[in-house]
């Protein structure tokens, strides 16, 4: 595509754009339209129907009703007193009063049309009075068995309809009315058949669409149907019956299928007879106007796209015709110089390159402006004046937050320098763009953990304002512990309005932050007025005395003991500051190491070999932790004043365990120190003694001997060796087996196995 001209795929996407919603706005119209017709068609032959069966009915109705009242005149009971053919034949009189019945019977025949015969028999007679046999005996009529079965359907005193075959094979509908006890005391049944042929007259439509009709009773009974063949035959014969059985129970209409062809099914209820009306048109015959609308449709349809496509080729040139001017005259000037392109690719390209160097530059810029920040931010904390502060800071109100990784140490230790700079860029991300509504926060790095976020508050103090930003500040808080995997502890100064006070705001939070000490990390303090507080400064002598009585004794659970007192009485205290409980504690440490050197212990080499106590005293953030640094700190001085005996020769058994069975992982010599129970200077004690090497070294030597084996039994790759035991990556593991072996693994590797 980047080779076709600009301007015939402008012509291909104006021809696309008409193309396509004219011929979807063709086929929609074209559906819908077929779909109204076919809906309006099933209507209107659905009332047709509707109004051939009402025909039906009424015609049906009528004969019924002339039948009913020709049994209330007592026309039948003339014969009533002549049971038997002989008895009505022996008198020219009874002969009478039968042709009277059969003139009767022959006018209710004349009263309706279709009716091919009528008879009148007297129940228990052996004779019929009928229209087409006169007056005849029953074994010259036709059978009367079915006449038992048809008055088993009989409900109340109203007749019923039978379909039938009379004996000479005509289909009739036979009305049976037996005589009602209500008007006379003969009785005595009237039959009235009416040709099948005369439903079918009421029945067919004058519509060629019309292909099929059927009628059929209350027992799925077909009464009338085009094919004589399927004449009281059960209704499911029909093809499309089965289809339609659970739908007939209402008037309705329904399409289908019948040999590719689309059907349409309408049917209609007679209530009062219990019978269904069914005709079957034939759709296409139907619709035939319809299709030869959507057939001109169609042709419009191409001859507007035919035009269309001329129109196209004329506004594609005419709407391109800037740009390949503009990119004539870039590429006159050498711009870009991207030969084989058509116009839209050139174009492409250059915007492309524009928007790279406008992101560039806006990047630079959105940089250096938070640097300005940062510096303004920065000379703010040190109490120096900055002319940018109004338009860092342009509201009332300021708070400073101090921000302190808890345990930084550990933090450090668990995450390279390269990691900590990303954390802290997504921490100061996500700090730029949380604040709003009149509130603007200014986040920085102050080193060894500690972070400042200065707010500048636009609205008075209130207590749904302190609510407002103490959410925010825990959502700093929950959102530092997800992205250092840490927890923080977070200090709230006051507020203030001049810049010039951020130096004694940034010092109220830090110091709100050392309340860690003894609510324990992870939490959010604020700073308070302390002017009224009586500030007691407290040591426990006596407790000084008993720990030094219990280490000659060598007791560590006594000093432990004493110690769990101390900090009871610290957290029972109702004030005590922060550097009253470093001091309580480097006095301790203090006192301790001149007790050992005046009685020249020889633990004394231990203490001296723990580097500075006083720092790592100073580096602790919490109650808990310096309670578990003293332990260490009096547990290696009384592990120290222990004689080698069988108990560090057990020590050393299970350093060396743990070292073969942890080999592979990336041992913590704390944690180990702790899980068997000593302390971590001890622990070093204890190896050098044995091996003669540090901690470090004596796992890097077991590694490499477990390297050496997996070289020389599988086909593992350096890199999957490396892995198993212990390394990050191969580079790690080539220098410390080059330093042990002296040469590299692949040497190591090709040498002995080969030999």
């Amino acid at each position: 595509m980047k080779r076709f001209p600009m301007t015939l795929q402008l012509a291909c996407i104006l021809f696309i754009v008409m193309v396509i919603p004219v011929s979807i706005l063709t086929w929609y119209s074209s559906e819908q339209s077929l779909r109204n017709s076919e809906r309006e068609i099933a209507d209107s032959s659905l009332a047709e129907l509707v109004a051939s069966r009402r025909l039906n009915e009424s015609a049906l109705n009528s004969l019924s009703q002339d039948t009913v009242r020709l049994s209330a005149t007592g026309t039948f009971d003339r014969i009533r007193p002549f049971p038997t053919y002989e008895a009505l034949s022996a008198d020219y009189g009874n002969i009478s009063r039968a042709m009277a019945i059969m003139r009767e019977l022959t006018n209710l025949n004349r009263r309706a049309e279709g009716v091919a015969s009528s008879f009148f028999y007297l129940e228990d007679s052996d004779y019929v009075v009928s229209t087409d046999r006169s007056i005849t005996t029953l074994s010259r009529y036709e059978p009367m068995d079915w006449l038992e079965d048809a008055l088993k359907e009989q409900r109340g005193i109203e007749g019923i309809w039978y379909p039938r075959k009379l004996e000479s094979g005509v289909p009739v509908v036979s009305y049976v009315l037996p005589l009602s006890r209500l008007s006379t005391t003969t009785r005595g049944t009237i039959v009235v058949n009416l040709r099948e042929s005369q439903l079918e007259d009421y029945l067919s439509s004058s519509n060629e669409a019309n292909t099929n009709y059927a009628l059929i009773d209350s027992k799925n009974k077909v009464i009338s149907h085009a094919d004589k063949s399927l004449l009281l035959n059960d209704a499911d014969v029909l093809p499309f019956f089965d289809v339609l059985r659970e739908k007939v129970s209402v008037d309705g209409y329904s399409f289908g299928e019948t040999d590719g062809d689309r059907v349409l099914y309408a049917w209609t209820n007679s209530e009062a007879l219990g019978w269904t009306h069914l005709s079957t048109y034939s759709v296409q015959e139907l619709l035939t106007r319809t299709h030869t609308q959507q057939r001109g449709i169609i042709v419009l349809t191409v001859i507007v796209i035919f035009i269309g496509a001329f129109a196209t080729l004329f506004l594609a040139a005419w709407f391109s015709k800037p740009a390949r001017e503009l990119v004539r005259t870039l590429t006159l000037r050498g711009y870009l110089g991207v030969p084989g392109q058509n116009e839209f690719a050139f174009l492409e390209t250059a915007f492309r390159r524009m928007q790279g160097e406008e992101a560039k530059l806006h990047e630079l810029l959105r940089e250096r402006e938070r640097d300005a920040r940062s510096l303004t931010v920065q000379r703010l904390l040190r109490g120096e004046a900055d002319e940018a502060a109004s338009h860092v800071f342009p509201y009332t109100y300021l708070l400073v937050v101090a921000i302190s990784i808890d345990g930084y140490r550990g933090y450090s230790s668990k995450h390279n320098s390269e990691t900590r700079s990303y954390h802290r860029h997504l921490l100061s991300a996500y700090c730029d763009s949380l604040f709003e509504d009149g509130l603007i926060g200014q986040f920085l790095y102050r080193g060894d953990g500690y972070f400042t976020l200065v707010l500048n508050d636009g609205q008075e103090e209130s207590k749904e304002r302190r609510d407002e930003i103490h959410q925010y500040i825990e959502r700093v808080r929950e959102k530092a512990a997800e992205l250092l995997e840490h927890t923080v502890t977070i200090g709230v100064s006051r507020r203030a309005k001049r810049t010039t006070s951020i130096p004694d705001l940034a010092a109220e939070a830090l110091e709100a932050v050392k309340k860690r000490m003894i609510a324990g990390s992870g939490g959010i303090h604020y700073s308070e007025e302390e002017e009224n507080r009586e500030m007691k400064y407290m040591y426990p002598d006596c407790s000084e005395r008993r720990i030094l009585n219990f280490l000659d004794a060598g007791d560590l659970d006594k000093i432990d003991a004493e110690l769990e007192r101390i900090a009871e009485d610290i957290r029972s205290a109702d004030y005590i500051s922060h550097d009253n409980i470093l001091f309580i504690y480097n006095q301790l440490v203090g006192v301790t190491i001149k007790h050992l050197q005046e009685t020249d212990s020889r633990a004394a080499r231990t203490v001296a070999g723990r580097g500075s106590v006083y720092s790592t005293i100073a580096s602790l953030d919490t109650l808990d932790d310096l309670q578990t640094y003293i332990h260490d700190f009096y547990a290696g001085i009384v592990g120290a004043m222990k004689p080698a005996n069988e108990e560090s020769r057990s020590h050393a058994d299970r350093i060396m365990h743990y070292l073969r069975e942890h080999y592979c992982e990336d041992v913590v010599f704390e944690d180990m120190a702790k899980e068997i129970g000593i302390s971590y200077s001890y622990m070093r004690k204890i190896v050098y003694e044995m091996n003669g090497s540090s901690l470090i070294d004596s796992l890097n030597k077991l590694r490499i001997e477990k390297a050496k084996q997996l070289l020389l039994e599988n086909e593992r790759t350096i890199t999957e060796i490396a892995s198993a035991v212990g390394y990050e990556n191969a580079r790690s593991f080539n220098r410390f087996f080059h330093k042990y072996e002296g040469m590299a693994p692949s040497a190591y590797k090709t040498q002995y196995r080969t030999s």
